[in-house]
């Protein structure tokens, strides 16, 4: 047995029960309160994807292990799409527009040669522009620091560890390998008491950034964990290559978050 495989069964929750991802051999999933930031890597619409379409990403941040382990940057995350509806305008008179619906399934993350099942929920996403954004500084007629504006709101200097809130509160830690914070309840969202990776979104960061026209029935839950559900009555949602989001694991049946 490899000496990998080991390490990951003993360090992660053996809580979750083993699901079984079409490729590579399974291991248990990351304990609650890991958070996965991610970009997407390839696009995925509800006008031109089918169900069962693949749905690839990749980790942009060292994720942390409680154990002191880590997950790369750049390790896959995969996934499929579970429906897609796309938008059909009804001319009718005084028609109420049918809604439009993506549906994706994030199934695994792919580390050290085998798939780790996934149970999380979609925290925050944003759009590639608005991800983009968070990651360009300030012009330096304005801002001769080259602060940079997470998504949510806190400011980030690349050359200070301290990432402070509006109002100059510190809230995160910016370090060799990526931003870390206590996450902040904000809306759905709740707050979390350990250190987790967040990249490019501040610590508050909740909900849709940038996806205009676009709600999210289901970001992912106890009763439909992993799964993201986007809708519109004006638009055939859409997550562009590019986009980017912070994936929350999900506590197990019966554990407090």
């Amino acid at each position: 047995m490899p000496k990998s495989y080991v390490v990951l069964v003993s360090l992660l929750s053996s809580a979750f029960a083993l699901s079984q991802p079409a490729t590579g051999v399974p291991v248990a999933p990351p304990s609650s309160r890991t958070v996965l930031p991610i970009t997407f890597t390839k696009t995925v619409s509800a006008d031109h994807s089918h169900a069962g379409d693949t749905v690839l990403a990749k980790t942009t941040q060292v994720v942390r292990l409680a154990t002191g382990e880590v997950v790369p940057a750049g390790t896959e995350v995969v996934g499929h799409v579970a429906a897609a509806n796309a938008f059909l305008y009804d001319n009718t008179p005084y028609a109420k527009q049918r809604e439009a619906v993506l549906d994706i399934q994030f199934d695994a993350l792919h580390l050290a040669g085998h798939d780790m099942p996934l149970s999380v929920t979609v925290r925050a996403m944003a759009d590639p522009l608005t991800s983009r954004g968070a990651r360009m500084p300030k012009p330096s007629d304005l801002d001769s620091y080259s602060a940079v504006s997470q998504i949510g709101g806190d400011e980030l200097v690349p050359s200070q560890s301290e990432v402070v809130d509006r109002n100059g509160d510190v809230v995160a830690y910016n370090r060799r390998s990526g931003v870390y914070a206590h996450l902040i309840a904000n809306g759905s969202c709740d707050a979390s008491s350990n250190e987790v990776s967040v990249d490019i979104y501040s610590a508050s960061a909740c909900g849709l950034y940038g996806f205009t026209e676009v709600t999210a029935r289901e970001t992912g839950s106890a009763s439909s964990p992993s799964r993201l559900s986007l809708i519109s009555t004006h638009t055939s949602p859409k997550i562009w290559r590019y986009s980017t989001a912070l994936l929350e694991v999900l506590p197990s049946t019966g554990a407090a978050r």
